[in-house]
């Protein structure tokens, strides 16, 4: 009802067909819907769980005494993160986070400070959604530590001072943990 008079508002007479409202003009808008939708990504029509370990590995800072060096790698993305992988059956996270330094970047001789955390995530694989769980331990880089040498599938690997380090890695869960994993270093003594 309209505030006026209180009449009721006359019914709206359906159009007339015209060339515009036709069934071309439908089709051309499903068609425009079609083209819209065709780009889209997959449904998802799976979730995933993986877990994941690898580590914040140092090692003394060959300019700066008693700093220390943190060693990224360059992901197939061009973004600095640290070295990590899936873990394998019967393994445990450490267990993952020693064989990855070796598999991702050659270092063999590590040695396993402490447990630094867990971070979660999700990311989407074509139609499977995972639900990541990654465990990383503070790891001091012994023997020849400079004899890093990257997998064949990462951009770079390379060791940074830790401010520098801090400041190019991309996700700010591990920037967390690389804040906890200098405060254990000092705390340690672990830098010398």
């Amino acid at each position: 009802m309209t505030a006026k008079n209180n009449q009721r508002p006359e019914p709206k007479k359906p159009a007339k067909k015209t060339e515009s409202n036709t069934g071309s003009e439908k089709s051309g808008r499903f068609d425009k819907l079609r083209g819209i939708l065709k780009g889209r990504r997959p449904q998802i029509k799976v979730v995933g769980r993986e877990t994941t370990s690898g580590g914040i590995v140092f090692r003394p800072s060959k300019k700066t005494p008693g700093d220390i060096e943190i060693l990224l790698i360059g992901d197939i993305k061009r973004r600095w993160t640290i070295p990590k992988g899936h873990v394998e059956p019967g393994e445990t996270t450490k267990q993952t986070a020693i064989r990855e330094i070796g598999e991702e970047v050659g270092l063999k001789d590590v040695e396993v400070i402490d447990w630094l955390g867990k971070t979660e995530f999700k990311y989407r694989r074509v139609d499977k959604l995972v639900l990541m769980t990654m465990h990383v331990y503070l790891m001091r880089a012994r023997g020849d530590t400079d004899a890093v040498v990257p997998e064949e599938w990462m951009t770079n690997a390379k060791w940074f001072s830790f401010s520098e380090a801090l400041n190019e890695i991309e996700y700010e869960d591990i920037g967390d943990l690389m804040l906890l994993a200098r405060r254990k270093v000092r705390e340690l003594g672990a830098a010398k």
